[in-house]
């Protein structure tokens, strides 16, 4: 607590921490009933809310990339602002869902614009911090994210107490107004999280300079005239990261990695339940633990991460640990309920500390290698592809682990042993070949 509360020095931070805790509030509340909301209140069969919960993934992975570009062309404070309105608004409007259609339209468009706001929000942090500061500005905010998240489900759990729709639909509403009031918060952000208004050309200066006189004319004479009009389009283009194969591959490397948390979410939770003799009161338990870890360890194990050499180590640990723990829980299978219990504490806790250290070193090199012309764009790409991979990871996992049992968990290993790796050679490569100047 005395390094969150260090931390919040900074006004961009703390008003980005306070607005977060307040909201976040509301996610974990939201999550916490959504799926026996759709399922007992408003009547979905069980593969309807599938189909629900995947379109707004699918929303999402789109809405990433246009967050993040449109941070690079408009206002981003203003951005968010609009954005984290139209997501409260949009969770209070679920007391409105009353049959599959209406949900899903409704999930589509809260997915979409959650995706947006978090893409829009890394590119504030990517301009209002710099170097190790904005990992470490990051690991806060995860940090915040996961206490808020506990506390509101634990709120959200007064609702299945209660077990009424009326319970629901005054929990949902209370989670909408959450959101709401962590925009008075945001108002306060400073206009220099914003994109510069004006992208200079590469080429532009050495030309300027070289120019004679009347060739300076000639070109001031063609600003006027229009033609050069198309060099701010070339400029942008030339910063793309469409343009940059180094940073699209750690993209895709970090979205397969990413598929962790689908391992955490539903892999884990349908293990225990269907093949082990461990109690199902052991999911809970679990998730507790990964939320203790994540809360203790990210901002320490994040230090340093700015670092492209320091960045790729954690993501080869990382990938080590989490090759490890998929082997740890399929072991679980078919032993007694006390041995199994703590073969799964043990996975949880290689498996907890793999997602911290993969989410630092995924942070430093998802700042340090984009170019800063398009930080919100490049920041786009980035959660684009995190977004891609919480879509496919349900499908993936269950299609592995819970299929061929102890080969489906090695397969599922060797697929996080290679994209760690393949993260710490970007990072190795990249470190070898940067100069201070860059």
């Amino acid at each position: 607590m005395r390094r969150l509360a260090a931390s919040v020095e900074d006004p961009v931070l703390r008003i980005l921490v306070i607005a977060t805790l307040i909201s976040r509030v509301g996610r974990g509340i939201f999550l916490t009933v959504t799926v026996l909301y759709f399922t007992l209140i408003v009547g979905l069969a069980p593969h309807e809310v599938a189909i629900v919960l995947g379109a707004a993934s699918a929303a999402g992975v789109l809405s990433s990339l246009a967050g993040g570009w449109l941070a690079d062309r408009v206002s981003a404070r203003r951005l968010l602002i609009v954005l984290s309105i139209v997501d409260g608004v949009g969770l209070i409007c679920y007391v409105f869902a009353h049959d599959f259609a209406s949900a899903l339209v409704i999930a589509v468009v809260v997915g979409a614009v959650e995706q947006a706001a978090n893409s829009t929000r890394m590119a504030i942090i990517a301009r209002a911090f710099d170097g190790g500061r904005r990992v470490h500005a990051r690991a806060v905010l995860r940090t915040v994210t996961n206490v808020a998240i506990a506390v509101g489900s634990g709120v959200g759990a007064l609702a299945l107490l209660a077990g009424t729709a009326d319970a629901y639909r005054w929990i949902i509403v209370g989670a909408g107004v959450m959101y709401l009031a962590g925009v008075t918060q945001l108002v306060k952000l400073p206009r220099s999280v914003d994109a510069p208004t004006h992208v200079p050309s590469p080429a532009s200066a050495p030309t300027a300079t070289a120019a004679t006189p009347d060739t300076t004319d000639a070109a001031a004479d063609t600003t006027t005239a229009g033609p050069t009009d198309a060099a701010p389009r070339r400029s942008r283009f030339a910063h793309s990261p469409w343009r940059d194969p180094r940073y699209l591959g750690l993209t895709a490397l970090s979205a397969i990695f990413g598929m962790q948390f689908g391992v955490g979410e539903v892999g884990v939770p349908l293990w225990i339940a269907n093949d082990t003799n461990a109690p199902e009161v052991l999911v809970a338990v679990v998730l507790i633990l990964n939320t203790v870890i994540v809360v203790l360890f990210q901002v320490p194990l994040s230090r340093g991460t700015h670092d492209l050499r320091r960045a790729g180590r954690v993501s080869a640990i990382a990938a080590w640990l989490m090759a490890a723990a998929c082997l740890v829980y399929a072991a679980a299978a078919g032993l007694p309920a006390g041995f199994a219990i703590a073969v799964i504490v043990i996975a949880a806790i290689a498996h907890a500390f793999a997602e911290v250290l993969s989410q630092a070193g995924g942070w430093g090199l998802s700042f340090e290698l984009a170019d800063p012309v398009r930080a919100g764009t490049y920041q786009g790409v980035f959660s684009m592809g995190y977004s891609l991979g919480a879509m496919v990871a349900p499908l993936f996992v269950t299609s592995t682990a819970l299929t061929f049992g102890l080969g489906g968990w090695a397969i599922l290993g060797a697929v996080f042993l290679a994209s760690g790796l393949g993260t710490w050679a970007i990072a190795r490569v990249a470190a070898r070949t940067s100069t201070p100047a860059a």
